[in-house]
This record gives structure tokens, C-alpha cells and sequence, in this order.
């Protein structure tokens, strides 16, 4: 809220000083240009030049490259594991963070404090850290794989699966996904809730029918943020797959370093970026859809 006024009192201000508005966004502009639409044009045209046998590119260009990788089915294979393991983590980490983001907005002031404070600390921790003792938790010697053997006398160990990638995700994103929703189911105001129930609404059709509709935003906000990192995500994959289960980033990163093949890995990395485009497009035209149909 306060950034908001701050940036309508500059929007004022220029105005009355004679500068134009887009000044303001300028540094903006500027910063997105250099640092994201610059080096996204050179991809593109490192996609469309040839691979010699010798050195990294020749400045010849061909489509070689992405009818490569739109034809082959190893990396469509690739690119369904990866989609489909972000889907999992992000609706694996809905269910968890909506009630403790329900809880979060809901409980007193002073519990809230420190209900915020446990849910980000692990941000405070390392990706890599918090990785490694996923590792040790997930391992042969691990928590997990000696209790499930002193149980059951058999052994369960989840390290270079992709149990243990989606494991990993979910206790990364669930703050990011709490936080998000928390932040929507605190702008609803009380009244409606107690407007339902003193109507004669349970409160499972009060939740059904006021707070759940008036939360999508948040969970909007929550599953696109989590999907997209989830489908962009390396460190995770590559500590707990344990180079057993394949995703679309670490794919990328072996054949532009590996393999020292930068037309076809940014050929790779551009239709990636198209197809991960087009599936957020149609979740928010399906969720928009939903969302009225919620309202109606």
C-alpha cells in the first residue's frame, strides 16, 4: 500500500513539474532491457547459427537447430518429465500451504509474528544446504530409508528418483505458496464470513463458498510463482536426482557446457521457454474461466 501512494505521489509530482510519467519507469525499462531482453535476442540468434566441428559457432545461420529439437523424442521425453514434475510439486504444495496460510491469516497478532518467522526462516538457509541434508535425510544411511528398514526389513532409498526431486521442491516452494495465499485470505474482511454463518452456513460452506473464491487470486499468484520456478529449477534436481532423472535445465547446461554445443542448447533453452509460455497462458485462461464461474 505505501509503495503504491509512494509511486502515485511520483506520478504527481512529475506531472506537476512538467516531466512525463514514463520517466519515472525508465531505470525500469532500462534494466529489464539490458539484462533480460538483450541477452534473451542473443539466444535467439545463437539458436539459429551452425555448430562446426571446431569452436562454438559459425556464423552461418540454419532452423537445423529446432527442427532437432522439436523432432526428437528424447527431448520430449525430457520436457514431459520436467513439466509434469513441476505440476506435481505445485499441487503438492498447494494442499500443504493453503492451511498453514489459512492459519497464518487467522491467528492472533502475536502468534502471527511468529508463525511468519518459521515459515521464512527456511529461506534464510541455502538452496544447496537445505539440498545436502535432503541428500543425507533421502540416502542409504539416511533417516528415512533406516526407519522404513527397521519397520518393514526392506529398504526405501528415494535418492535419483524423482520422489526425491519433488520432495525437495515442495519444502522449498511452500513458504513462497503460503505467502502468497495468506496475503489474499488476509484482504477478506471477517464480515462476509460472519455474514455466512449467521445465515445458517456450516463452516465448510462457508469456506466453500466465500473464502475458497476469494483466495483464487492468491492461489493464482501462488501456483504460477511455484510453477515457474519449479520448472526452471536446477540445484534440486541435479542433487536429488543424481543425474538419474533428467529435466529440461539440467539438459541445457550439459549440452551448452558438456557438450560445447551453444546453438542447439539455446535452440533447447528457446523452445522450452515457448512451451513453459504457452502452458502458464492456458492455466490462466482456465483459471480465469474457473474464477467466474466461481463468482457466478
Amino acid at each position: 500500500m505505501a509503495t503504491t501512494e509512494g509511486i502515485l505521489r511520483g506520478v504527481r509530482v512529475a506531472r506537476r513539474r512538467g516531466l512525463p510519467a514514463w520517466l519515472l519507469i525508465a531505470p525500469t525499462l532500462v534494466l529489464l532491457t539490458v539484462f533480460f531482453l538483450v541477452p534473451y535476442l542473443n539466444m535467439v540468434r545463437m539458436s539459429l547459427l551452425v555448430k562446426p566441428a571446431v569452436g562454438a559457432y559459425e556464423a552461418e545461420f540454419t532452423v537445423a537447430n529446432y527442427a532437432r529439437a522439436l523432432l526428437d523424442p528424447f527431448y520430449w521425453r525430457v520436457m514431459y518429465r520436467t513439466f509434469s514434475l513441476a505440476g506435481l510439486t505445485t499441487a503438492l504444495t498447494l494442499v500443504i500451504a493453503y492451511p498453514v496460510a489459512y492459519h497464518l491469516a487467522y491467528a492472533p497478532r502475536r502468534r502471527q509474528r511468529w508463525l511468519l518467522m518459521l515459515l521464512i526462516s527456511p529461506l534464510l538457509v541455502s538452496l544447496v544446504v537445505r539440498g545436502f541434508a535432503w541428500m543425507i535425510l533421502l540416502g542409504r544411511v539416511g533417516l528415512v530409508n533406516l526407519t522404513v528398514q527397521r519397520l518393514t526389513g526392506h529398504e526405501l532409498v528415494l535418492i535419483g528418483t524423482p520422489t526425491a526431486i519433488v520432495i525437495g521442491l515442495v519444502h522449498v516452494y511452500v513458504p513462497f505458496m503460503a505467502l502468497a495465499i495468506a496475503g489474499a485470505l488476509q484482504n477478506i474482511p471477517p464480515e462476509l464470513i460472519h455474514a455466512a454463518r449467521s445465515l445458517g452456513a456450516s463452516p465448510w460452506t462457508a469456506f466453500r463458498r466465500v473464502v475458497w473464491p476469494l483466495s483464487l487470486p492468491g492461489v493464482q499468484a501462488g501456483t504460477l510463482l511455484v510453477f515457474v520456478l519449479a520448472v526452471s529449477s536446477y540445484v534440486i534436481p541435479i542433487l536429488l536426482g543424481a543425474s538419474n532423472v533428467l529435466v529440461m535445465p539440467m539438459l541445457i547446461v550439459q549440452t551448452l557446457l558438456d557438450a560445447f554445443n551453444w546453438p542447439l542448447g539455446s535452440a533447447l533453452s528457446m523452445v522450452f521457454f515457448g512451451l513453459t509460455a504457452a502452458v502458464v497462458a492456458v492455466y490462466l485462461r482456465l483459471l480465469a474461466r474457473g474464477m467466474l464461474w466461481t463468482h457466478a
